[in-house]
């Protein structure tokens, strides 16, 4: 992931007091377990792409003599494999 914990916080409190703000969310429990919550859901969602990058190496780990051979390029199975997986699963990234 490439964003701060702090960064995220933030992001989180900012959505949270906009909503708020504007009328569109009413808070009846403790605000900054909401926070907390909204945070969570941000970093969930930014992780997939990296838990899906961690999936494609280990599936192309099955091709390293390939790789080290010259007959397969890594860097185009990488993004191939990606495209796919993307597509099939229906992620946004």
């Amino acid at each position: 992931m490439r964003v701060t914990e702090e960064h995220i916080q933030s992001l989180a409190t900012e959505v949270v007091d906009r909503l708020q703000e504007q009328g569109l969310l009413e808070i009846s429990g403790s605000k900054e377990r909401l926070i907390r919550g909204v945070g969570k859901a941000i970093t969930d969602e930014l992780s997939v792409e990296d838990r899906l990058h961690a999936e494609i190496r280990t599936l192309l780990k099955q091709y390293d003599a390939e790789f080290q051979s010259g007959r397969a390029d890594y860097q185009k199975m990488f993004t191939m494999v990606k495209t796919k997986l993307v597509k099939e699963r229906g992620l946004v990234l």
